[in-house]
């Protein structure tokens, strides 16, 4: 009779084991990625001495336990979801980083151009910017906001302000729906500038509804060029509705201190992220 280790001893060898041990890691590497907020595959592969594969496959067990959230190239804490605010209560927060946006954001302009701009706070700060600049001429700006419009009220005739029309929504003081859409339709704009609620590494550009969101999908498209503008708190939330992807939009406009893992998750999709500074870079 052959010797050697009975055959139930040999079933129970690595397959006993490897569940516990495969546990106990991703509980490690949850506490990891919480931590460190945004880590790539690559890096935890090493960290853990495993293959990629093998973290792959504990990131996409963590992100369906809702633990964590699986993004290009590596994984990240879960970014919880914010309900919507009215203007006035948002409209003091933040200010010096919306006024560094909106200065950079009318800085882009020159005599002669089109702008569609958004609603919100960011957006009012680009408004008042551009009725500061004096040497700005001969520009047309289409909004939804009504508030945006009475804004630019000062700076009328060297500016044309277009409202779009639509449905009045007081919380934004915007108007949507099918008609506001109706004069977006019709033209080409050089910029548009849209704010958001969120900006989330797996989704994108979010917004709080879904008119919301259509209408600045609308903007996005009447326009050559396409700029989200926000304050940095965004970089910690997420929304209810995806407005679009990265690659949607040319450029993201912020300042402050936004989230370290959500800003190297948007790098890595390749959008060109500026972040301002009081230098302004």
């Amino acid at each position: 009779m052959a010797s050697g280790t009975p055959d139930n001893e040999l079933s129970a060898g690595p397959s006993a084991t490897e569940a516990p041990v495969s546990e106990a890691r991703r509980e490690q590497l949850l506490s990891f990625i919480q931590t460190h907020e945004f880590v790539r595959i690559y890096d935890l592969a090493r960290q853990f001495g495993v293959s990629e594969v093998t973290i792959r496959s504990d990131v996409d067990i963590l992100a369906r336990r809702g633990g964590i959230r699986r993004v290009r190239g590596g994984a990240m804490r879960v970014v919880e979801a914010v309900p919507e605010v009215d203007y006035e209560a948002r409209v003091s927060s933040y200010l010096p980083e919306k006024r560094l946006i909106g200065q950079a954001a009318a800085a882009m302009l020159s005599p002669g151009d089109s702008v569609i701009l958004d609603v919100g706070t960011t957006a009012m700060a680009i408004a008042h910017a551009i009725a500061d600049r004096e040497d700005l001429t001969n520009l047309t700006i289409f909004t939804p906001g009504l508030n945006i419009a009475l804004a630019l009220e000062r700076a009328i005739p060297r500016v044309e302000v277009v409202v779009t029309g639509g449905t009045l929504r007081p919380q934004q003081h915007s108007l949507v729906g099918p008609v506001s859409t109706l004069i977006l339709e019709r033209i080409r704009a050089s910029f548009a500038f849209i704010g958001c609620n969120g900006v989330d590494p797996s989704f994108g550009i979010m917004g709080l509804s879904l008119p919301d969101a259509a209408l600045k999908q609308a903007i996005l498209r009447a326009a050559r060029m396409g700029i989200v503008v926000t304050d940095a708190s965004k970089f910690s939330q997420t929304s209810l509705v995806r407005v679009c992807g990265f690659e949607d939009v040319d450029t993201i406009m912020t300042a402050g201190a936004p989230d370290p893992a959500t800003v190297a998750a948007v790098r890595e999709t390749g959008v060109e992220l500026r972040i301002l500074n009081n230098d302004r870079t």
